[in-house]
């Protein structure tokens, strides 16, 4: 026994109490495979980390491209374009563009978390697990909004763990390159909802048709339902799918207590859409030539008004197509202060050939037919030998071998110049033409940013009162919007840039371009129209090509142009019957009062022919005027043209005078600066006036018999 126990004693201690080396020998082992446990994990957390590095960067610019989009003024969508393998996916912007409600069933359906994780939800992940393993089915998935932004920016066709590990350090990864703002804009703008839409704007306008700002709950429902299977819950193949994606979402957010039983209940009554909408497209005239200018931009914006464009285009539609088969029309409204481009209609129908609706009808050089008559008139009123209420003759007239008649082969003999401008009269506006020059208004009206376009080699001549030039209707409605403005013209915008350096032009003079405003104030106006609330010019031009109409009140100007887009004639074609009805519609459906025109400027001459000074009471031309005893011609001696005036306004009143000298004439003669009448020349034939301010001014002397001559100085 004693041998017995010295053996069992032998085999588990020494003498001296420690173990003994068998024992060693297996803790040595429990080490080995503890070390190398250790390696082998750190050796993987190792290769991880590199394979996290060995990642690319994310594709943040490639999810962030998007369709080109047109907006207007207000940021309304105007058009979208495109992308160039044909999808839409439109830029997002979500506290901006996307109804609160949505975003709430959103956040509740995908990701209750969404503003507490960093781009993983531990919770989530454990819930989708409990209910998988006691409903046997997938009540909600673990991703997070994050995470599917991830797979939605590196799309994988099979799912696997390594997908879903990826799209886990993806989602670190973007959260700590983006705000949540900015995960929710691009995840709204890449989430799929069938074909080739993506993102819940361009979903919410092919679908419901209109933008996602304000949604019901049974469409806010069913925009949250389609991207989980969007290519079988498509609305324009499978609206039954689409509908029960939509109450599952609905009964869900029941159970989360988001909405009430009886709103859902109501929800659900609610059918869902069963074809998809066409994409807008309001101004694409407009639109196509921002996209061709503009580059490299994803959202331009125009200074239209989209309510109004979208007013305009049926009212062109439908005029066009009671006109004639091939007939088209444009229509062009500008902001007289600022001169924004507000609304531009450039054809009937965009997509209709035979009208060639892609022809853009506001920027085709075309004939003016007698548009550009009222700038005769200013131009005339400006020089200071003709007033509104002066008398001028209609009657036959040649110069040369050109012999101007009116449009009805008739004349009215002698009639006031405000009536010969009213009635639209040929004689009177090319005898008025011939004495201010024909190279003087081309030049004049070039300067006010009317690009007229003569034919090759030929210069400006009397016929370009008659329509015998070229010229857009968006640059005469620029003209006509000068008028309003009293005498400067603002060379028209239509994108919307950082930097507004566009300068006023010169037109008119202010009294000049009054006078003629006020005057066509008066024109009578189409057929059951009210009278002297649009001041306005008609036009036809040679052959019946052209019919014109060009209105303004205080604060808009609008150009309507009807007629073939291939120059063909079309008969019976009037500008004051198939284009004057349409601006005055043009007026009444922009749903806004008109505004009268300004007031008369300080120094302006209104009064009746009877009390008009006796050079100005009729206009003969210069080549009839009879002198007795053979008169000296009137020459204005001082100051002289061109000279340059220093004027002493220091000195007090007298010393701020200045000396006109004339000689010649027969008296009275009446002194006129800027179209102003300052009074007569006295007996020694001179008189001495209060010159203008600072810049330059226009003098003229009328003698008794309606001879002229004019001088332009310069005050300094």
């Amino acid at each position: 026994m004693s041998r017995a126990s010295t053996d069992f004693g032998a085999a588990s201690k020494d003498v001296d109490g420690r173990d003994k080396p068998g024992h060693d020998g297996a803790r040595g082992r429990g080490f080995r495979i503890l070390s190398v446990a250790v390696f082998a994990f750190i050796l993987a957390i190792g290769g991880f980390v590199a394979w996290v590095y060995s990642l690319c960067p994310l594709p943040l610019d490639e999810s962030r491209a998007v369709s080109t989009t047109i907006v207007d003024r207000n940021g309304k969508l105007l058009r979208a374009y495109a992308m160039a393998d044909g999808r839409w996916r439109l830029p997002v912007e979500t506290k901006a563009n996307v109804d609160p409600t949505y975003l709430k069933l959103l956040l509740a359906y995908e990701d209750q978390r969404f503003y507490a994780h960093d781009g993983i939800d531990p919770f989530a992940l454990g819930r989708a697990a409990v209910q998988l393993a006691t409903r046997g089915h997938i009540v909600s998935g673990g991703s997070t909004i994050t995470m599917q932004l991830a797979r939605l920016m590196e799309p994988r066709r099979q799912r696997s763990l390594y997908a879903k590990l990826r799209q886990i350090v993806r989602a670190i990864e973007i959260e700590r390159t983006l705000s949540k703002e900015q995960i929710l804009d691009l995840y709204l703008a890449l989430a799929p909802y069938g074909g080739n839409l993506e993102g819940i704007r361009a979903a919410s306008i092919a679908y419901l048709g209109k933008e996602p700002k304000r949604l019901s709950l049974p469409e806010a429902a069913l925009l949250v339902a389609l991207p989980q299977s969007p290519e079988t819950r498509r609305l324009d193949r499978y609206p039954e799918a689409a509908r029960k994606a939509r109450d599952r979402v609905l009964d869900r957010m029941v159970e989360e207590h988001q909405v009430s039983a009886d709103d859902a209940k109501q929800a659900k009554a609610v059918p869902v859409p069963k074809l998809r909408k066409p994409m807008p497209i309001l101004a694409p005239h407009a639109s196509d030539t921002a996209l061709a200018t503009v580059k490299d931009t994803p959202v331009i914006k125009l200074t239209l008004d989209a309510n109004l464009q979208k007013v305009l285009e049926p009212l062109a539609h439908d005029r066009a197509l009671a006109l004639g088969p091939s007939i088209s029309v444009g229509i062009i409204v500008v902001d007289n202060d600022s001169g924004d481009v507000l609304a531009r209609v450039g054809s009937a129908d965009y997509f209709d050939e035979r009208r060639a609706g892609q022809v853009d009808m506001t920027r085709a050089i075309r004939s003016p037919g007698s548009t550009l008559k009222p700038f005769i008139y200013g131009l005339a009123f400006e020089d200071g030998f003709v007033h509104p209420d002066s008398l001028i003759d209609d009657r036959p007239v040649r110069f040369g071998s050109y012999a101007p008649e009116n449009f009805d082969m008739t004349f009215q003999g002698t009639v006031p110049v405000k009536k010969a401008l009213q009635m639209s009269l040929n004689v009177p506006a090319i005898v008025l033409l011939d004495r201010v020059g024909a190279s003087r208004l081309a030049s004049r009206l070039r300067q006010a940013g009317g690009n007229l376009v003569l034919p090759k080699d030929e210069a400006p001549g009397l016929a370009m009162g008659l329509g015998g030039v070229g010229i857009t209707l968006q640059d005469l409605a620029q003209l006509y919007a000068g008028l309003a403005r009293l005498g400067t013209t603002k060379p028209l915008r239509e994108v919307v840039a950082g930097k507004d350096d566009r300068e006023p032009l010169r037109l008119l003079d202010q009294v000049a371009a009054w006078h003629v405003g006020n005057v066509l104030l008066g024109t009578p106006p189409p057929e059951n129209a009210a009278h002297n609330r649009i001041a306005f010019k008609t036009g036809t031009s040679y052959g019946y090509r052209d019919a014109w109409s060009v209105g303004f009140d205080g604060r808009m100007t609008i150009g309507v142009w009807v007629g073939r887009p291939d120059g063909a004639p079309a008969p019976g074609l009037i500008g004051r019957v198939a284009a004057a009805p349409i601006l005055f519609d043009a007026f009444a459906r922009t749903g806004k009062t008109l505004t009268p025109l300004p007031k008369p400027p300080k120094g302006t001459l209104v009064a009746s022919n009877a009390k008009l000074p006796l050079p100005l009471k009729r206009f003969r031309p210069v080549g009839e005027l009879v002198r007795a005893g053979g008169e000296q011609a009137l020459h204005i001696q001082f100051p002289l043209n061109g000279s340059r005036i220093d004027v002493d306004r220091a000195g007090g009143p007298e010393a701020a005078v200045m000396p006109v000298k004339v000689a010649g004439g027969v008296l009275p003669m009446t002194v006129m600066v800027n179209g102003t009448a300052l009074g007569e020349i006295d007996g020694r034939r001179q008189r001495l006036i209060e010159p203008p301010g600072p810049g330059f001014a226009r003098l003229t002397v009328i003698d008794a018999t309606g001879a002229a001559d004019t001088v332009v100085i310069r005050i300094q």
